[in-house]
Formats: C-alpha cells, structure tokens, sequence
C-alpha cells in the first residue's frame, strides 16, 4: 500500500508510483525496489526447495510490469514470465541490464485492445522492443479494456501447461 500521485496521493495497492497519465515517467527508485523485492520472494522459494526453472513471474498491469522487470534481469534461468495488460518498465536500461540466463524465457504478453489506463501502443512498442532485443515472446491480444477474459485464461492454462511441464 502506497500514495499513488496520479490518483491525489490516495494509498493503495501499487507496485511503484504513477506520476502521469502517459505513464512516460516511470517510479525508477519503486521499480527497483519492487524488483527487489520480488528477488526475495524468489530467494524464499528456493530456501523451500522450488528451483528457479520451476517459477513462473506472473503479474497484472504494474504486477507484469514488475515481472518484466525482474523476470529479464534475474541471474538464474525462469521457467516463464506472465505479463498481461503491461509495458516493460525502465526500457532504456534492459539492454545493459539484462542476464544472460532468461534470454530465452518463455515470455507471454497479453494486452486488451480498449484498454484506458495501459494504453495498447504502449504495449505493443514494450514488445516489439522485446522482439528487438531477442526475446521470444508469445503475444495475445483481446477486445477488452483493462481487465482479463475467458479466452485470456484459457490460452493462460496453455501456456503454463507447456512452460512447466
């Protein structure tokens, strides 16, 4: 729970700030600390004995932003990362930060066409970026805003049935 700026400070659920409705300025100093995060959440399962090729980074708007984030820069190899109605946060620096060991994660993007908060432009330039760097990445669009649909979860099912078997 924090203040988020574009909603008058109003604290609530949020993985980092949102300053602007163009979502151009990302929390930078939010981002990375969510990264971090979510590499402790990570660290906790593999003290459980979960190896890290059986972790899927899964997440909804800035929770998929934030699985991009983390799931491209993490050392150890992911079984996939899930980032639905999202955009790669920090793009400028993916480049230079990414790790070598989920080069070749298996990547599922999903955005809604209507969507007004995440706009579809945004996601699809965070993916073709994607593209452009060398990730594969398996992309689904849906007629709908921001939101997820049946036919959203069920190519969901179909992806993690193949990414962790």
């Amino acid at each position: 729970m924090q203040p988020v700026t574009i909603n008058a400070g109003m604290v609530m659920r949020a993985w980092y700030d949102v300053t602007d409705a163009g979502l151009r300025r990302e929390d930078e100093v939010g981002v990375r600390a969510s990264q971090a995060r979510v590499e402790a959440l990570i660290a906790r399962e593999k003290q459980r004995g979960i190896q890290a090729n059986r972790l899927v980074l899964a997440g909804f708007s800035q929770g998929g932003a934030i699985a991009l984030q983390t799931g491209l820069r993490h050392p150890e190899r992911l079984a996939g990362i899930m980032a639905l109605s999202c955009y790669a946060p920090l793009a400028d620096t993916l480049a230079d930060e990414a790790h070598a060991a989920n080069r070749d994660v298996p990547i599922f993007m999903a955005h809604g066409t209507a969507d007004p908060i995440v706009p579809f432009s945004r996601a699809t330039h965070s993916r073709d970026l994607l593209k452009h760097l060398g990730y594969s990445v398996q992309w689904h669009d849906y007629i709908m805003q921001h939101a997820v649909c049946a036919q959203e979860i069920n190519d969901i099912g179909g992806w993690l049935a193949r990414v962790l078997a």
